[in-house]
């Protein structure tokens, strides 16, 4: 299973009144980095509660969380506080009776709303089913967004696998050249012994004892066979049930070893090349791993 560090999840439920919205995006990193939690103040004591899920279904990445609630009309409006408003009006209007004083009803309205206590106070209380709901939402979001990174990881998957088989296919195409080098190399030394002229004596014991020594500096039977057995083993850990992001680095780390093994062995101009284009192929297998997780 590959699954992507990057990724986007949103969640609502309506619940008294009220549309609770959390939204959870993930980028790649190192770690599990919870930079952003962002929330009412009134939700802030179940901040632990929910920094633990995120952190059990999210694992690694850079995370960023957000809640935000909006309320209909009508539990959002204020109430007037009636045994305020009925005070405030009674001494009002004794007032303007004492002192002969014209009573006009929608001014004085205005007036009295703006005095202080009109309103009741509205308390701040989560009830059971608000809480439950709230963290039922943050679930779904992150379900919504392991959704998201296990699509993503899926297209991600496919390109790994068909570089680690690129890798697979240029090493087949060094083959052909490696019986060249021996015979280039008995040719070089076979044409400077001609150079030496007759005068020069030579010990076939030891011609071939040379020859021998080449043959083994330069094979590359061992890295063929540990590159082929790495890229047989990162298409395995592929399938794993388990995240392996970690694990992919470091075979890929191995797999770059090899390459390079081979690359010094080479001795030849077209093995080099099909280095080169291994390397190429690697380098793009650590970017892409760069965001797995």
């Amino acid at each position: 299973m590959t699954r992507s560090m990057t990724g986007f999840g949103k969640a609502e439920v309506m619940v008294n009144g009220k549309k609770i919205v959390v939204e959870v995006k993930s980028l790649n990193s190192k770690q599990l980095d919870i930079s952003a939690l962002k929330m009412p103040m009134i939700y802030k004591e179940k901040e632990l509660e929910i920094r633990n899920k995120l952190s059990q279904s999210i694992v690694r990445g850079k995370v960023d969380f957000y809640v935000s609630v909006e309320k209909d009309a009508s539990s959002s409006a204020p109430t007037i506080n009636r045994e305020v408003f009925k005070s405030y009006l009674e001494q009002i209007s004794s007032i303007t009776s004492e002192l002969k004083m014209p009573m006009q009803s929608e001014p004085l309205v205005q007036t009295i709303l703006r005095l202080p206590d009109i309103f009741n106070a509205q308390a701040d209380e989560i009830s059971d089913d608000e809480w439950n709901s709230l963290l039922n939402c943050v679930d779904m979001a992150i379900a919504n967004l392991n959704t998201f990174r296990d699509q993503e990881g899926k297209i991600t998957e496919q390109d790994l696998v068909n570089k680690v088989n690129s890798i697979g296919e240029l090493l087949q195409q060094v083959s052909p050249f490696e019986g060249e080098r021996i015979e280039t190399i008995k040719n070089r030394i076979t044409e400077n012994l001609e150079k030496m002229g007759n005068d020069a004596s030579v010990d076939k014991n030891r011609f071939e004892q040379e020859l021998i020594y080449y043959m083994e500096k330069f094979d590359v039977n061992e890295e063929k066979v540990r590159l082929t057995n790495h890229c047989k083993y990162f298409i395995d850990t592929l399938n794993d049930d388990e995240p392996a992001g970690r694990k992919l680095g470091f075979i890929a780390q191995e797999m770059g070893r090899e390459i390079n093994t081979l690359g010094s062995k080479a001795n030849h101009a077209e093995i080099q090349k099909i280095v080169v284009r291994m390397k190429d192929e690697l380098e793009k297998i650590k970017e892409q791993l760069l965001n797995v997780l």
